[in-house]
């Protein structure tokens, strides 16, 4: 039997992964969940999965499901032990019991934990792409030198680990990954500088947390792809492509030497990808549905407008760049998806301040995760003084608005 550590165990993806473990009670036990802000949703699943370790982003968080399990019918010889912070994550996912550890907490808050599991050699099911974005060519090397395995969760990079398995990369003309477009993939620009974070919360595909969610309404998200595509299987970015396909049902294409083009093709469901991951390299029944090949349907495929959706270009950018300039790029997303679902900053607005951030922090090769998280606070430090200064540079528009009304 199996034994699992769920970074990030209340998200989408942790909550996916633990639908497919309650599916085997017989294939995997749950060794630990680490969780943030959602205590109510941990405390049912502390009570369902009976782990052995639990931990919280904060004390407070803690005291909190302490409180909830206190209030429950779950006997205390079956409570579990309780931990808190950054020291916490990294205990539960190198600990020797542990055989695979879900990567799926998002940013870069789990970085240090994903890191040291994957340097004691823990399979590693990737669904944060930050630890790439941020941390990539550390990140490999350690997978390299201690034989782990990277098993991406993404449904894109997932579809390509299984079209790469028909041949050998020397065989791999480029690697082709598929986006939806998001909601306003028919929008004019003129109109996105009106777009409210309900609008662009609204994906038309999948169900995923507000930050990924915005990040595919920008196509930074597919940027982010790009970056983790190139460093999961040893790609440079002129070998990666992305094409609009507003269907979601291939999820990625590999074309090969000889003209041929490998497609993965299923259901938007995550419980697919997750279930390879802990499965590879075999395959077993997955719960989601098949596609009916005697139904009509028509696919279209379509390059993506970088002029609409610059975050997809800053994202090739920074790849090629090379250094800290992924690190750098997520960092200034995060800050400014953040202030434009506060309303500070328009939804162009998230693309500008990236940019303008990668303009003002220098590049340099992170020698440690340490640096990598270094690197990290100062990009936000920067980004958040140029959201204030495009935040000010609003408020006469605004008030000329108001004005008006």
């Amino acid at each position: 039997m199996k034994a699992l550590t769920i970074l990030g165990s209340t998200g989408s993806i942790g909550v996916s992964t633990l639908d497919v473990v309650g599916r085997h009670p017989d294939q995997y036990r749950i060794h630990a969940l680490v969780a943030g802000q959602n205590i109510d949703l941990l405390s049912e699943q502390v009570q369902r999965f009976r782990p052995k370790v639990v931990v919280t982003a904060t004390d407070e968080g803690r005291a909190s499901l302490i409180k909830r399990l206190g209030d429950s019918n779950l006997p205390r010889h079956q409570w579990p032990e309780f931990g808190c912070g950054s020291q916490a994550r990294v205990e539960v996912a190198t600990d020797p019991e542990v055989d695979f550890v879900m990567s799926a907490i998002v940013g870069v808050a789990g970085l240090e934990a994903t890191y040291e599991a994957i340097r004691c050699g823990k399979r590693i099911g990737l669904a944060n792409k930050e630890v790439l974005v941020a941390s990539g060519r550390l990140v490999i090397a350690a997978a390299r030198q201690s034989g782990t395995e990277l098993i991406p969760v993404d449904s894109e990079h997932n579809g390509a680990h299984q079209c790469l398995r028909a041949g050998k990369r020397t065989e791999v003309a480029r690697l082709i990954l598929t986006a939806s477009g998001g909601p306003f993939r028919e929008t004019s620009v003129d109109r996105l500088a009106a777009v409210t974070p309900a609008e662009a919360l609204n994906h038309p595909t999948w169900k995923m947390g507000r930050r990924i969610t915005i990040d595919s309404a920008t196509l930074m998200n597919k940027g982010f792809e790009v970056i983790e595509a190139c460093w999961l299987f040893d790609f440079s970015a002129d070998e990666v492509d992305v094409v609009i396909h507003p269907q979601s049902s291939v999820h990625a294409m590999v074309e090969y030497t000889d003209g041929s083009v490998i497609a993965q093709i299923s259901a938007t469901d995550m419980r697919m990808p997750i279930q390879y991951a802990l499965t590879y390299p075999e395959r077993e029944a997955a719960p989601v549905p098949r596609l009916d090949w005697n139904q009509a349907r028509s696919w279209t495929f379509s390059p993506p407008d970088l002029e609409k959706f610059p975050a997809l270009r800053l994202a090739y950018q920074a790849q090629r760049d090379g250094g800290s300039a992924t690190c750098t790029l997520n960092a200034a997303d995060e800050v400014a998806v953040d202030a434009f679902l506060k309303q500070q900053i328009s939804f162009p607005a998230i693309s500008a301040v990236v940019e303008e951030t990668l303009a003002r922090v220098p590049s340099r090769q992170p020698q440690s995760i340490g640096e990598v998280l270094e690197i990290d606070e100062r990009s936000r430090g920067v980004a958040r003084q140029v959201v204030r200064e495009k935040a000010d540079a609003l408020q006469p528009e605004r008030s000329q608005l108001s004005v008006r009304a």
